[in-house]
């Protein structure tokens, strides 16, 4: 069927991509644009596949996540934002959950680009309004963008200042052109800023903490806050999108709540008494434990195991390298031997767990083997900056026999020959540098549960005669230190998508290594790291993109900024019956928002 033709058939437009006919002049605008490739037809209809569109309306949804928060502006630095805010704004463009990084219009009705994606151009909806009636208009686009790019949280900064010119086109229409040499992923990049309404933030401060509610444009709003303890959402009735294709099967509950409880301990026996609705659980032991007893055992709480295709996220154990204590390599992949995962594993988690060799776990991404042609096209010109043993062999974590600290020994003498080798010698049985300093640093934690992991790793580090001192602290705490880099080692993990772009520098970039706030959490400063983090936005297919990734995945493992740790390969959550979700799961898991009430 030709393009015309599915134009006529369908409800949504889908594009193809990319977007320039081979004879056409000037670029068309279209109502979807991909990273790679064209877009998958059947899974860009949300009436299709991972939704139900027949799904009830009404009732709630009650969650229960640990913690506090004390701030409803979800775009800066300051404060730590309630759960559920993306609820209450809305983008240009809108993600397909059964697609890597596929985008289709929601405040746009269309996007336009060039086939080298130098500019990129939005037509809003004339229907798209604030909750307060007014219409969303290009004024709030360009006051969104110069906002976030001067004002708001890293990621914003970082994204948002590669774009050397914002523009009025039309009366609806508005054009970012970027600064040359940006990648191909920039166009899609925009489509996700969050569009905030000019007029209200007139008088008041963006980059200041604030629990007044901000006004937004999506299917919820703010219906009460009670700081740090609950944040309660209720469906806009009136809400402008609710007929798009898009909407159809997902934000089906009137009221979406969030209750927040002191830890992990105190939330899950909150689960069980049914104070709230639907947990994903994380940890194997409490899966196999927590949940019993009577709710569990008539079927009033169910237990699924769901299937996905996404990057597990990496939980690792992380080297702050502006530490002087932590620069040199040789101490880090030295400290690396301490850890016995497979006693970990086996003794306190019930050996769920697969240990993690990538920074991108349980995807197609993550490096294999020794480097492929393309990979090697990408790290030879860096060879003499890189460890010989990425091109001879494929990162491997330690291993143990998992029979505990007799099983060590050969890991041990290889973590103190390293060590040796760094200068760090035994004293009195204790490691000490050259001026007699001793080797010791602290492991800062925000959960208690993670306590484990750190004090079995702890003790292995005693026997090479380093002290390692582990101190949890509260979330407020918590966070504060880390956006100030003020911790030794901490233990935290990165999230990465099907198609890692932007958001890699930064995690790994130089300029993200000071920059407060930022997810640099390791301190990484590579020209390699750098050279090859701002590449994978400049892929033009897929093969290149995994391949690139698969490099950047190397040196990284090679560089050891972290001690990886483990990570389930599916979604394990657990409900009350009075809620229920559509037969098909997608592609990045379980989401929640196309679930529904029972009640």
């Amino acid at each position: 069927m030709s393009f015309l033709a599915r134009m006529l058939a369908l409800t949504l437009v889908v594009a193809a991509v990319p977007l320039l006919p081979a004879h056409a002049a000037e670029p068309l605008p279209r109502h979807a644009i991909a990273m790679h490739g064209e877009p998958d037809l059947p899974a860009g209809f949300a009436h299709l596949g991972y939704v139900n569109p027949d799904a009830p309306k009404g009732g709630s949804i009650r969650h229960g996540p640990p913690g506090s928060f004390d701030s409803l502006n979800p775009f800066i630095v300051r404060g730590r934002p309630g759960q559920g805010l993306n609820l209450t704004y809305e983008t240009l463009l809108t993600r397909s959950w059964d697609e890597p990084f596929t985008l289709y219009g929601l405040l746009a009705e269309t996007v336009t680009v060039p086939d080298d994606r130098a500019w990129v151009e939005f037509t809003l909806r004339p229907e798209a309004r604030w909750h307060d009636g007014r219409p969303v208009t290009v004024d709030d686009v360009l006051f969104s963008w110069r906002t976030l790019k001067d004002l708001g949280s890293p990621r914003y900064r970082t994204y948002y200042a590669k774009v050397a010119r914002a523009e009025r086109t039309g009366e609806r229409s508005v054009r970012f052109t970027f600064a040359e040499g940006t990648d191909r992923e920039l166009a899609l990049i925009m489509g996700l800023m969050p569009i905030l309404p000019e007029h209200w933030w007139e008088g008041r401060t963006f980059d200041e903490t604030r629990l007044e509610p901000m006004l937004g444009s999506g299917p919820y709003r703010v219906a009460s806050v009670d700081p740090g303890r609950t944040l309660v959402y209720r469906k806009v009735e009136d809400w402008w999108g609710r007929d798009l294709p898009i909407s159809r099967g997902r934000f089906n509950f009137d009221e979406v709540r969030y209750d927040y409880y002191r830890d992990e301990s105190v939330s899950i026996e909150a689960f069980k008494a049914g104070a709230y609705d639907f947990r994903r659980e994380v940890d194997p032991t409490r899966w196999a434990t927590a949940y019993e007893g009577p709710p569990l055992a008539d079927g009033r709480i169910r237990m699924e195991v769901l299937p996905h295709s996404r990057p597990e996220p990496l939980r690792a154990l992380i080297f702050n390298t502006r530490r002087p204590l932590f620069e040199d390599r040789r101490v880090r992949e030295a400290l690396g031997y301490a850890l016995d995962f497979e006693w970990m594993n086996r003794a306190l988690f019930r050996g769920a767990y697969t240990r993690s060799a990538s920074f991108y776990p349980n995807s197609e991404l993550a490096a294999r083997g020794l480097p492929s042609e393309a990979e090697r096209a990408l790290l030879d010109p860096w060879k003499a900056e890189l460890p010989a043993e990425l091109f001879e062999r494929p990162f491997a974590p330690p291993k143990t026999d998992g029979t505990g600290p007799a099983g060590m020994r050969a890991n041990l003498r290889k973590a103190a020959a390293l060590l040796d080798e760094a200068g760090w010698r035994v004293r009195d049985g204790r490691r000490v540098d050259a001026a007699g300093r001793p080797f010791r640093f602290e492991i800062l934690l925000v959960d208690p549960a993670d306590e484990r992991i750190a004090l079995e790793f702890s003790r292995g580090l005693r026997r090479l005669g380093v002290e390692a001192r582990v101190r949890t602290v509260d979330s407020a705490q918590y966070r504060a230190r880390m956006n100030q880099f003020d911790y030794d080692m901490t233990l935290n993990f990165w999230v990465s998508t099907l198609s890692p772009g932007n958001e890699q520098m930064v995690y790994w970039s130089s300029a993200a290594a000071d920059q407060n706030g930022s997810r640099n959490y390791a301190g990484v400063r590579s020209p390699v790291v750098d050279a090859l983090a701002g590449g994978l936005g400049h892929a033009r297919t897929r093969e290149e993109l995994v391949a690139a990734v698969r490099a950047l995945d190397r040196v990284l493992l090679w560089g050891h900024y972290v001690i990886p740790l483990h990570h389930l390969a599916d979604e394990r959550v657990a409900y009350w019956r009075t809620l229920a979700h559509p037969e098909r799961t997608p592609l990045w898991g379980p989401i929640v928002e196309t679930w529904w009430s029972t009640r």
